[in-house]
């Protein structure tokens, strides 16, 4: 069965789309850009941006009963890889060993001009008391 996973505020609403979806013990978050809960992109280029996104991220996989220590698989989307070393620092950062298996893409735009990293993930959802 399939539960939708929602955080407040939910940017996502208005465009139809789900924060993400739990299928039994597995946790499938949409991309998270480097927005505040205003909604807005966040100011201080692609490290503040980043670093928004991986909080939104966490924010999300908490909702859905998961943890980013838990992520098994990341996909990140970046407007220009110069920022590499950046994700590199980003990942060390927010994630732990053994590290999640990740893509990362570089894309000409994501949704909205200003946004510079969306992040999605697949990630396992422990039983209770298994953390």
């Amino acid at each position: 069965m399939l539960q939708r996973v929602m955080t407040q505020p939910d940017p996502y609403e208005p465009y139809l789309l789900s924060q993400g979806i739990r299928f039994g013990e597995l946790l499938f978050i949409s991309g998270q850009a480097g927005y505040a809960d205003n909604g807005r992109i966040v100011e201080g280029g692609f490290r503040a941006q980043g670093e928004q996104a991986f909080a939104n991220l966490r924010r999300a996989l908490e909702a859905g009963g998961s943890s980013l220590k838990d992520v098994i698989k990341v996909t990140i989307f970046v407007t220009d890889m110069a920022n590499f070393n950046e994700v590199v620092d980003l990942r060390r950062r927010f994630f732990s060993a053994p590290y999640p298996a990740d893509t990362i893409v570089e894309v000409k735009a994501l949704y909205t001009p200003e946004a510079m990293i969306e992040i999605e993930a697949i990630a396992a959802v422990p039983a209770a008391g298994r953390r």
